[in-house]
């Protein structure tokens, strides 16, 4: 089927703090979050087609099932499935996902790869507005779904579903470090221990770089000290970031095992990439801008 092909950018997603703050009857743990993104991901395209399909290519596509267990298919089938439901019936789509970034690394992954593909869907098949909620419809597939179809900095608490703005970012630089140690994020919640923490969120902007370094230093990341207790590079990651020029903060996000600098410039993330990639030559690193607003169109 002819047709013009659809791409949308699954953009690494960063935990600048996430303090786990209770755990539901269910299993479920609630959480408080400020989500911030970096202008670098994965790449989801769709293009007409007859049926669902998937190819997956990349730097990190290697060991990527591109079956319905995928959760880009599983997406794309949820989403038709929804607008069956509603007496919408669309064709496939011929889905290729360019994996660009560490899996299983805490920066989003397969959510906003999925996140990316419902949003290309929603292109591609033009559902009517507001017909099926994607956000409700991407929590039934992950906790950060929500966020990611977002796209851009928010305040997350309950499992993911609620989302909140965030007054006033300021630009930033990011690091992004992985040791190439995937770590599966039910295993580093089943590794926790200990009480819950409170809610860390400010309800004003933030001034300048300064400032949310500040506040951010006055937050956690609850997750850190049971991922180091699965993947004790984490540690050697966080060491190898805290001793660059110019980092004003060092961190895990999410369930790791990626952990980011926070830095005012450019150069100095480059030069702080340059610096780990010569001195850790096996680790995976970026340098990429924080956003500091919505990278794609409001959800209709």
């Amino acid at each position: 089927m002819a047709g013009a092909a659809i791409r949308v950018t699954a953009r690494a997603k960063i935990n600048l703090y996430l303090q786990v703050t209770g755990r539901r009857a269910d299993g479920y743990h609630e959480l408080d979050s400020l989500v911030a993104f970096a202008d670098l991901g994965d790449s989801v395209e769709a293009a007409p087609a007859a049926d669902l399909s998937l190819v997956i290519e990349g730097p990190f596509a290697a060991g990527l099932s591109d079956g319905t267990d995928n959760l880009v298919l599983r997406a794309a089938t949820a989403l038709r499935d929804a607008l069956a439901a509603k007496g919408v019936r669309v064709g496939g789509a011929r889905l290729r996902l360019t994996k660009n970034l560490p899996v299983a690394s805490g920066i989003g992954g397969g959510s906003a790869d999925a996140a990316a593909a419902l949003r290309a869907l929603r292109t591609l098949w033009k559902p009517l507005p507001g017909l099926v909620d994607l956000a409700a419809l991407g929590l039934g597939l992950g906790a950060d779904l929500p966020v990611c179809l977002a796209s851009g900095p928010r305040f997350v608490g309950g499992i993911g579903e609620r989302l909140d703005p965030v007054p006033g970012l300021p630009a930033a630089w990011l690091l992004l470090v992985n040791p190439r140690v995937a770590l599966p994020t039910p295993a580093v919640f089943a590794a926790r221990q200990g009480s819950f923490s409170l809610p860390a969120r400010w309800s004003d902007a933030t001034p300048d770089l300064a400032a949310l370094v500040r506040r951010l230093m006055g937050c956690r990341n609850d997750l850190t000290a049971p991922a180091r207790s699965i993947a004790p590079a984490i540690g050697e990651v966080l060491e190898a970031i805290e001793a660059l020029p110019g980092v004003r903060l060092a961190r895990l996000s999410g369930s790791g095992a990626t952990c980011f600098g926070i830095f005012a410039t450019a150069a100095e993330a480059a030069a702080g990439r340059a610096e780990i990639a010569r001195r850790h030559p096996a680790w995976w690193c970026a340098a990429a801008p924080m956003l500091t607003a919505d990278a794609e169109p409001p959800l209709s």
